[in-house]
């Protein structure tokens, strides 16, 4: 079984994302991939976001992670706002292309709501180590 190399390059010379990395993304109808956030060294899931080749490109060139917001219609980096900023230790893009693993040291908390993760207290009850008929 072979694995597909790592992309040579982020961006092209016309300052675009490059079209290896734009042909490899298989974007939703809005032209969007969603972007799982996750704490380096820990592996904790912090978050979900959207982005488009934009989000992508600003994300991989400036170090800080930039998402595309559905609601507002327009781009935000991480802690602009809120000073909770999230610094880029690696990329990566499974293996559909439909989602992308943004690796980050986290600076403050990661919610909008003031959580660590936007997942800490939204635990659902399931049925864990039994077989389910």
């Amino acid at each position: 079984m072979s694995q597909n190399p790592a992309f040579a390059t982020p961006v092209s010379v016309d300052g675009k994302l490059s079209a290896e990395i734009s042909a490899a993304l298989k974007k939703d109808d809005s032209g969007l991939v969603a972007a799982i956030i996750q704490q380096y060294g820990t592996h904790e899931v912090l978050m979900l976001g959207w982005m488009d080749e934009e989000a992508l490109r600003r994300t991989l060139t400036t170090g800080r992670v930039t998402f595309w917001s559905r609601s507002r219609k327009e781009y935000w980096r991480k802690g602009d706002t809120s000073g909770h900023s999230q610094l880029v230790r690696s990329v990566a893009l499974d293996c559909d292309g439909d989602a992308l693993l943004v690796v980050v040291d986290q600076i403050g908390a990661a919610c909008h709501t003031g959580t660590h993760t936007c997942f800490d207290g939204r635990e659902i009850p399931a049925v864990v180590g039994r077989r389910v008929s």
